[in-house]
């Protein structure tokens, strides 16, 4: 049998909290390439930010594992050895403190989940390690600040609004807390930089009902689809220090932007799918692809999406175009089966948050209403007259025996009264 290639050892510069699929098929798989060709010399120190992970599945292959990129594009194999070693906190939490000293250490990912970056009051300064991830990289600066060193980047890969922000939110309150100084604090805001990221890419993880032939064993086997993107909002020249574009890599730092890239995958992406879910559904579909294999389909989402989203984002033309046109190709994906039921969980807060607001800015600035977005609105309120919802409750029953002008009128769902809609959306009631 085959054997992986021979591991190549690089400078460790990042450390990296979360040892999951995402990130070994999103952040190393970057810094992967850019060793490979921008001569980057880098590599990753994983923790494992919870006691019971898959480190010592990856210590027991030399912390080395494939990764797989497919879809509409073709397949594309690769061996990842972009991490050096993993720490365990919950064995050996000196090992994780040591961590401070190593000065060439400059940026920490984590990707700790929604819940992850979170303050929890219980954690003393005494816990070996405490629970919450913001305490124990507060416990990790401490350790740096005490050693006279600067701190890190940090790059928070976390689906949440604002993570670096909130990031280092928690961490003063951990040192207001645990009573750490002023001077401290101060260390924290001056000689920390925290990135509000925003992350997109579809990770498969290991294709447990697939036989796929490497030619050697791998248990850490990683899967993705080929579209990805970071998009990275600090103030310092972040792109100087790290060679994302030499890469290739669809990185992209910014100052102030980050909301309108949020903004963009929020209408574009999820906008498409709660446009067109409820209204598949009702005829007969059942997955995302399916949708995609289906020439109206397809066409009724193109149109919600390039005449009607498009035109009322604030991002250059041609660069939203090309983002939609990567989203339908991501959504014909052969090898991802997402089910429009599941999409279709709590659909009418996700239309206010995702379809609404197209809606709107189009009448608001062209005077009249997008059409197809009107009829992707009158699909909702018909699938929610039947039994194949999820949602809450009250919402569901709500939406299923009241009527088209009291869903409307209803300020708890849509933010505001919708009154104006009910001759548009009545259109389309029957069709």
């Amino acid at each position: 049998m085959k054997e992986m290639k021979e591991k190549v050892l690089h400078t460790e510069r990042f450390i990296q909290f979360g040892e999951g699929g995402f990130l070994r098929g999103f952040a190393d798989w970057m810094i992967q390439k850019m060793n490979e060709q921008a001569n980057f010399d880098a590599s990753v120190v994983v923790v494992q930010p919870i006691e019971k992970g898959m480190c010592d599945m990856l210590t027991a292959q030399n912390c080395q594992y494939t990764h797989i990129i497919r879809g509409e594009e073709g397949v594309e194999i690769s061996q990842i050895d972009a991490i050096s070693r993993c720490v365990k906190p919950y064995e050996d939490f000196e090992a994780y403190l040591a961590l401070a000293a190593q000065k060439e250490l400059r940026y920490v990912i984590s990707n700790t989940t929604e819940a992850g970056i979170t303050f929890v009051d219980t954690d003393k300064l005494c816990d070996a390690p405490p629970s919450s991830f913001p305490a124990k990289v507060t416990l990790l600066l401490k350790r740096r600040f005490e050693l006279g060193l600067d701190g890190f980047v940090f790059l928070p890969c976390e689906l949440i609004d604002r993570n670096g922000d909130n990031l280092k939110k928690c961490i003063l309150q951990y040192a207001k807390l645990w009573n750490l100084g002023a001077e401290f604090a101060a260390w924290v805001s001056e000689k920390n930089v925290f990135c509000n990221t925003l992350v997109d890419r579809i990770n498969t993880g290991y294709p447990k009902d697939e036989k796929i032939e490497l030619g050697y064993a791998d248990q850490m086997v990683n899967t993705s689809e080929y579209f990805h993107l970071w998009v990275i909002e600090t103030d310092i020249d972040l792109g100087a220090e790290i060679p994302f574009e030499k890469a290739g890599l669809n990185v992209i730092v910014t100052r102030d932007a980050l909301e309108k890239y949020r903004t963009r995958k929020v209408r574009i992406l999820n906008g498409a799918h709660t446009s067109m879910v409820p209204f598949a559904l009702l005829s007969g579909f059942d997955t995302v692809k399916s949708c995609m294999d289906d020439e109206k389909m397809r066409a009724y989402v193109r149109k919600c999406v390039f005449e009607e989203i498009i035109p009322t984002l604030d991002l250059p033309k041609a660069e939203l175009e090309d983002y939609a046109e990567n989203v339908l190709t991501r959504f014909a994906n052969p090898y991802i089966k997402h089910y429009l039921s599941s999409i279709a969980l709590n659909s009418v807060s996700k239309f206010k948050v995702r379809v609404l607001p197209s809606i709107l800015e189009y009448k608001k600035r062209y005077g009249t209403y997008p059409q197809t977005l009107i009829f992707a609105f009158a699909k909702l309120l018909a699938f929610y007259k039947t039994d194949m919802t999820n949602d809450d409750p009250a919402v569901t029953e709500f939406m299923k025996t009241r009527s088209t002008a009291d869903i409307l009128a209803n300020v708890a769902f849509w933010g505001e009264d919708l009154t104006a809609l009910l001759p548009e959306v009545e259109k389309y009631a029957d069709q």
